[in-house]
């Protein structure tokens, strides 16, 4: 647990200041091994402004809760527990927006109970410079992934990702580090369109593109993603993640269909096209591809066949 006191923590902050500058939100379930190293990350935060940590538990069974009390005890008016009586995941209603709609400001860091941040600059810089910049609705820096053996499938994490977006690029839902982001609060409800989607986190991103562009911060420390059986993404078989991911993409055709924005639905039924041929077993593919081949064939052949003539 983080020693600093809550006096200690706020005594840079305007004494004025009626509500928070920034709301971290921490989306947590059966976490109990790991949420204190998630909320000392908060708590280390250096800022001179206010912020709140709000905290929603999907009901866990682990003791998680018990921990998340106390730490609320020592810091009464920094943390904020939203305590489900029963598992929202599992009944198919969305995370992270309901959450979003408690938080009271102008900017929301998100991070899940099971990852942590390193950097105690890291809200400080993404505020002061969206403060700044008033076309930028999204900041977010590096990560690394890791188990209990280490850092883990370095490729996906190594800086692929790791550069500005256009508005456009943010509404195509190109990858970022969620739990690095920190964005505007303008994410107050989801189109009926994307209701059911199932990752949450490329949605945002997609919604926030009609914000802003989004900056890339070098400077910032990288934040760790924990890979473990209890994630909700990371630890899944690969063709349940790929489901996944296609069912987000079509329902986020839907919604630029709805809007008549044709690009962006012409590119997410393209993603939708290649994920469901990602998702065809290597020799399904080769026999539809034959199939294909012959079909085509045959049709040429008919085309140019010549014609019988009767008397």
């Amino acid at each position: 647990m983080d020693a600093r006191t809550e006096a200690e923590i706020m005594k840079n902050w305007p004494t004025d200041c009626s509500r928070p500058v920034a709301s971290i939100v921490c989306l947590t379930f059966n976490h109990r091994e790991y949420i204190g190293q998630a909320i000392d990350g908060f708590l280390r935060q250096q800022t001179d402004f206010p912020f709140e940590i709000i905290v929603n538990d999907d009901a866990s069974t682990d003791g998680t809760r018990d921990i998340l009390q106390d730490y609320q005890r020592r810091y009464p008016r920094l943390i904020r527990l939203i305590l489900q009586k029963e598992n929202q995941y599992s009944q198919g209603k969305p995370y992270g927006m309901p959450v979003f709609q408690q938080a009271r400001g102008d900017y929301i860091a998100y991070c899940e109970g099971d990852d942590y941040w390193n950097d105690p600059r890291k809200l400080q810089l993404q505020v002061d410079f969206l403060e700044n910049n008033r076309d930028y609705a999204l900041t977010f820096h590096a990560s690394y992934a890791f188990n209990s053996k280490g850092i883990v499938n370095p490729q996906r994490f190594g800086g692929q990702d790791h550069y500005d977006r256009s508005e456009t690029e943010l509404k195509k839902a190109l990858p970022l580090s969620t739990l690095t982001a920190c964005f505007r609060n303008v994410l107050r409800e989801l189109p009926p369109e994307l209701e059911t989607a199932a990752l949450m986190d490329i949605v945002w991103w997609s919604l926030l593109g009609a914000h802003g562009k989004g900056k890339f911060m070098e400077e910032i420390r990288p934040a760790a993603y924990r890979v473990h059986e209890g994630g909700i993404f990371s630890m899944r078989a690969s063709q349940k993640r790929l489901q996944m991911d296609l069912h987000t993409q079509y329902c986020l055709a839907n919604y630029y269909y709805r809007l008549g924005e044709r690009d962006l639905h012409v590119f997410f039924l393209r993603q939708v096209l290649s994920l469901s041929l990602s998702s065809i077993p290597p020799t399904q593919k080769v026999k539809a591809l034959l199939r294909a081949v012959s079909n085509i064939t045959l049709n040429i052949g008919r085309r140019f066949a010549p014609k019988r003539v009767t008397y």
